[in-house]
């Protein structure tokens, strides 16, 4: 299958070229930076130096690579700017949608994430509608989602991934992220918010297996949703940070984590890290 990653230079599409390479997959990984042109070669990829934002260079690309299916794991979260990340999530995933569908491209995989849903009791499984009616600022960051969505919708085949919160080397949660600054500095809160996590590795395998997943969106998390009086202690010791100060034990309707049953029992996804506790543990790994 000839793939077109969007997004093949980050967090995630680093990992997913060799895996897509190892499965005799043809890769076409786009990246903004001419200087990680030479790093996508070396992961097995044809790079392309492309900017979500210029359409017309976009489809052009998306047209000369023949992909049979496109890939879409952009993000812009390196600043911690989340503006700018629901911007790449509307304006970036229209144009990606476009150009896709201009090169009569069937399939898309997007990434998506699962803590969009409507307020509940329980981890949210994929039927359940999302927050659109949210107060601000959450309403903003559920618009954005649910406009990649529907804008993913459009292609005869569609996999949207709901992915539970990224840990790992390269993100906000590991010893050099932004998440462990924030905790070794005593500005996060233990509270009772609930979250489901997914370690990066686990997130690149399920994005390669979604080329073979029906339409639809999954949740790909781990079995683990947790709230914040247990997790963060538990991240903060791995960070080498004080044990973090708590905050009562109301919860946020919204912060319910997420259910993996579907892609666990019906797809065949078996994340490695079941529990964040193990990813914790394990922080020295890949």
């Amino acid at each position: 299958m000839n793939v077109f990653l969007a997004g093949g230079a980050g967090v995630l599409g680093r990992r997913i070229v060799p895996l897509l390479v190892a499965e005799g997959h043809t890769v076409t990984a786009t990246t903004r930076d001419e200087s990680k042109a030479a790093m996508l070669c070396d992961l097995g990829a044809t790079p392309v130096i492309a900017d979500v934002y210029d359409a017309d260079a976009l489809t052009a690309a998306l047209r000369e690579s023949g992909a049979d299916v496109v890939m879409h794991q952009l993000t812009d979260l390196s600043a911690g700017d989340l503006a700018a990340n629901a911007r790449i999530r509307t304006i970036g995933t229209r144009n990606l949608v476009d150009a896709a569908l201009a090169a009569g491209v069937r399939r898309i995989v997007a990434q998506s994430i699962s803590w969009m849903y409507e307020p509940g009791d329980d981890p949210a499984a994929e039927e359940t509608p999302l927050d659109v009616h949210a107060p601000e600022p959450r309403r903003t960051s559920v618009a954005a989602v649910a406009t990649l969505e529907s804008a993913a919708r459009e292609l005869p085949e569609w996999v949207v991934l709901r992915y539970g919160m990224f840990y790992g080397t390269g993100t906000w949660f590991e010893p050099r992220g932004l998440r462990a600054d924030q905790a070794r500095s005593g500005t996060l809160v233990a509270d009772a918010d609930v979250m489901s996590f997914v370690h990066v590795d686990d997130a690149a395998t399920a994005a390669v297996q979604a080329l073979a997943w029906p339409s639809g969106p999954v949740n790909v998390c781990d079995d683990d949703p947790a709230p914040g009086r247990d997790w963060l202690p538990a991240f903060c010791r791995a960070v080498g940070a004080p044990e973090p100060p708590e905050n009562g034990t109301q919860r946020n309707g919204f912060a319910r984590g997420a259910d993996n049953r579907y892609a666990r029992k019906h797809l065949g996804w078996t994340p490695r890290y079941a529990s964040w506790r193990e990813g914790f543990a394990a922080w020295t790994g890949p």
